[in-house]
């Protein structure tokens, strides 16, 4: 039985997208410092691109694998609780990486870091689902899936710099250090919070349900398809402009900020296009496939940055494809918000996230494949340049008309 509460104040809903956002934002600097000091790490503790590829494959395989459980992490324990010691835990796995003496040990800190952030993602689609009318959900998930470029911006402008001032370790302590200040914002912030609507009852999640709704595997199919480009730029880029345009530790950190500050605004762009198509007249069925079509073709565009004579063309390229990647993935959150009930959200999230992680894992993979054998860089941005288009057929075929779930 449901039970009716009193809607959050505007203000309140504010400081959650705030909260939401730094959190966000925090998880993908703490993802990202491996990548950018990947040069000076590998002199450190000796790797190959072999080694630096099962580094991010291990990392994938522990986020896909605790995804399968965060689902019901969430939905058990509420948004509040799960959050806030998913955020304690990857801070300090994130710290315990500058006192790492040995590969296993820093890969250990990877893992469990990987665990932790895997709750992120669900928690604040879910805390959007719950806390926002259908209107500002969209908006908030705008901007709220903006924060992993923030995040991705401003790391590889300030972490290479301040690596190079004081140390490889003195950045991992630095920003895990930043996620325990923002754990103390969260217990503070979100004390008073009351869902919009009815209450969801915590109930157990029924699986053979879910699993035999087609909009679940929507959403599963979706992410599998796209997510691996987002990781393989995450975690192979800073490699990318070292090893083609020669860039050192203090210089690649400029490219990276330009490509995730145009993969900022496809989040934002899709959060504000949605709901100007729903009052042009179009449902949402037309209006979400609309929207995944024109960021499909337009990451087309990012396989060409093989061809770009320099390191600035060709951080606009994958910058834009970055863009369609953001402003899709969004559409993504949006769909599920739209088609998944909201008891049982945060699972299918997570499924989805899981089938991600796998792709992320294999892409990470085959970069390190293909790297090693000669082929390069061009088998990953072929991959990319189609991954959109298959995601929007295969969520046609599942789905051929999206419609609103109940309550």
């Amino acid at each position: 039985m449901t039970t009716a509460r009193r809607p959050v104040s505007s203000a309140m809903a504010t400081g959650l997208i705030v909260l939401l956002f730094a959190g966000n934002a925090l998880n993908y600097v703490d993802r990202q410092v491996v990548a950018l000091l990947k040069p000076t790490l590998q002199a450190a503790f000796h790797w190959s691109d072999g080694d630096y590829a099962n580094l991010g494959a291990a990392f994938q395989l522990a986020a896909a694998s605790a995804l399968i459980f965060v689902g019901w992490f969430i939905d058990r324990l509420g948004v509040r609780i799960s959050y806030g010691l998913a955020v304690l835990v990857w801070s300090l796995a994130g710290m315990a990486h500058a006192v790492a003496s040995t590969v296993t040990q820093f890969v250990g800190a990877r893992v469990i870091l990987g665990i932790g952030e895997t709750v992120s993602t669900p928690a604040g689609v879910k805390a959007a689902t719950l806390y926002m009318t259908p209107t500002q959900r969209n908006h908030a998930l705008g901007v709220i899936n903006t924060a992993p470029n923030i995040g991705a911006i401003l790391t590889p402008l300030i972490i290479p710099p301040f690596a190079v001032a004081f140390g490889w370790k003195a950045a991992f302590f630095v920003t895990g250090g930043l996620g325990l200040v923002w754990v103390l914002a969260w217990v503070i912030g979100t004390r008073n919070l009351d869902p919009v609507g009815p209450a969801v009852r915590r109930a157990p999640v029924a699986w053979r349900h879910m699993l035999g709704e087609r909009s679940t595997w929507a959403v599963i199919g979706a992410k599998f398809f796209t997510d691996g480009v987002w990781w393989f730029v995450l975690f192979w880029m800073p490699d990318f402009f070292y090893r083609v345009y020669g860039m050192n530790q203090a210089r690649l950190g400029q490219p990276i900020a330009i490509v995730f500050a145009l993969a900022a605004t496809g989040a934002l762009t899709a959060g504000y296009l949605y709901p100007r198509l729903l009052r042009s007249g179009m449902d949402i069925n037309r209006a979400r496939k609309l929207l995944m079509l024109v960021f499909a073709l337009i990451v087309l565009a990012m396989p060409l940055a093989l061809l770009a004579p320099n390191p600035w063309i060709a951080a606009l390229l994958i910058g834009l494809g970055l863009f369609a990647h953001q402003g899709f993935s969004t559409s993504i959150f949006g769909m599920a918000t739209d088609i998944v009930p909201a008891g049982h959200i945060a699972s299918v999230i997570a499924l989805g996230a899981v089938a991600g992680n796998l792709a992320g894992l294999a892409v990470i993979e085959l970069a390190g494949y293909a790297l090693h054998t000669g082929l390069g860089y061009t088998p990953m941005f072929v991959y990319c340049g189609l991954a959109y288009l298959m995601a929007l057929a295969w969520i046609s075929l599942v789905m051929p008309r999206l419609v609103a779930a109940e309550a």
